[in-house]
């Protein structure tokens, strides 16, 4: 067989970038590209009042198409409006081990500070992957931002399947991995006054490649902080195979970086994104408020 081009697999992968944007128009919402593969701002929401059936569903199809919504021109939004906005997209998810909030327990408070032993999203993630019906997506406003630092990374994982050779495509379709939460939850938030003692955490097994319900788009879904093995395969073989794909997943090339603002808002699509929120802000303050939108049970059809 004759060897291939030294710049063919370049022409791959910039082609499989290309392919991972899908162009739509929108009748209630302008959007605008952050980059070519990942995110886009959105413009013509109104988080405060109820939100015109019309609009969901081109929210819906947007955030499918593009991984990742941002939002610069919304107030600071009260519990209950940020709840009541989220539901437009689905009953909402209970978090298995965070704190809840007593008035409002769908709502997770993200708060890190000089006093935090630990910073929620430190790895490269889609949230609670171990659920059997894992959320759909994630609304998330951050309402103090620290004096600099304290960006989150997405990344795309419609980019990440399609810049993969046919054949690990092809041998990946047939795999299903185990998601455990153990690990990412036991004692995680005792210093937010959590006694987990006793308690069972969720898990579960999902296809590694996942079939995307709105775009029917394949994605990767395998990720560091919940995903504990490949099935049927040897251990090293797994250990080795998800190490790969992990590196693959993080290639910049795949990702948007974004640099939060006061009352900033980004909505990502769990089913196709992964993220990581960096903390490297110690000891400023960062602050804001989580809503999830629950989803259903992954599966995989070519």
């Amino acid at each position: 067989m004759a060897d291939r081009p030294l710049h063919e697999g370049k022409l791959d992968r910039a082609q499989a970038l290309r392919n991972t944007r899908q162009e739509a128009v929108y009748d209630t919402i302008s959007v605008t590209p952050v980059t070519r593969v990942i995110g886009v701002e959105v413009e013509g929401v109104d988080m405060t009042q109820p939100v015109p059936e019309v609009q969901v569903a081109d929210l819906t199809q947007a955030l499918a198409n593009h991984n990742v919504l941002f939002f610069r021109d919304q107030p600071e939004l009260t519990p209950t409006q940020q709840i009541d906005f989220a539901k437009n997209f689905g009953p909402l998810h209970m978090h298995p081990a965070a704190p809840k909030d007593a008035e409002h327990p769908e709502l997770f408070v993200i708060h890190t500070h000089g006093e935090s032993h630990v910073n929620n999203g430190a790895d490269w993630h889609t949230d609670v992957s171990c659920d059997a019906e894992p959320p759909l997506g994630t609304l998330l406003q951050i309402h103090r931002t620290p004096s600099s630092g304290g960006d989150t990374l997405f990344a795309n994982m419609y980019a990440a399947y399609d810049a993969l050779s046919e054949r690990m495509k092809t041998y990946l379709s047939e795999c299903e991995a185990l998601h455990e939460s153990e690990r990412a939850y036991r004692g995680r938030y005792a210093d937010k006054g959590v006694d987990d003692t006793g308690k069972s955490f969720p898990s579960t097994v999902h296809p590694v490649v996942r079939t995307h319900p709105v775009t029917r788009r394949q994605a990767l879904y395998v990720n560091e902080s919940f995903t504990s093995k490949i099935l049927d395969i040897p251990g090293e073989e797994s250990d080795a195979i998800l190490a790969y794909l992990y590196a693959h997943m993080a290639r910049p090339e795949f990702q948007v970086r974004y640099q939060w603002r006061d009352n900033a808002i980004a909505f990502w699509d769990n089913r196709c994104t992964q993220h990581l929120a960096m903390w490297d802000y110690w000891p400023d303050e960062r602050y804001g408020h989580r809503v999830t939108v629950k989803g259903d049970r992954p599966f995989h059809r070519p």
